[in-house]
């Protein structure tokens, strides 16, 4: 299994901030900034390529959903919502990143440097994305 099976099956860590019957949305554990959530189809699915038509509707409305929840739980102004197949794909299991964004955030083009979570920050950011979402 891929690490994202593993955290869609429970049995990997991750900040689970959605868990809906056809997609997993949890926090990267390397944010561009913090509340960068990756949303994946729970099915195994390597790109977007091989994604099966009746999970593109509900892979793309969670991303819809989880970016609305940022601007409402994180104060966001917008988001950055992406996907890499294959080249600069970590994992090789779809995923969508949703990036929250601010105006003057710094991040210019496709250059992500990335942050870390405190020391319990990670549940704070998922509480507020999760209370959201609800």
């Amino acid at each position: 299994m891929c690490l994202f099976c593993d955290i869609v099956a429970g049995t990997a860590d991750a900040e689970v901030v959605l868990d809906e019957p056809d997609v997993v949305g949890f926090l990267d554990v390397r944010p561009v900034f913090k509340g960068h959530t990756l949303l994946v189809p729970r099915e195994h699915v390597d790109t977007l390529l091989d994604l099966p038509e009746p999970l593109v509707v509900p892979l793309f409305t969670t991303a819809q959903r989880v970016a609305a929840a940022m601007t409402s739980a994180l104060g966001a102004q917008g988001t950055f919502v992406a996907m890499n197949n294959v080249v600069s794909q970590s994992v090789p299991h779809l995923h969508v990143h949703v990036v929250p964004r601010t105006k003057g955030d710094g991040l210019r083009g496709f250059f992500w440097p990335r942050t870390k979570y405190d020391d319990g920050e990670a549940a704070q950011y998922g509480e507020k994305l999760r209370a959201a979402l609800a």
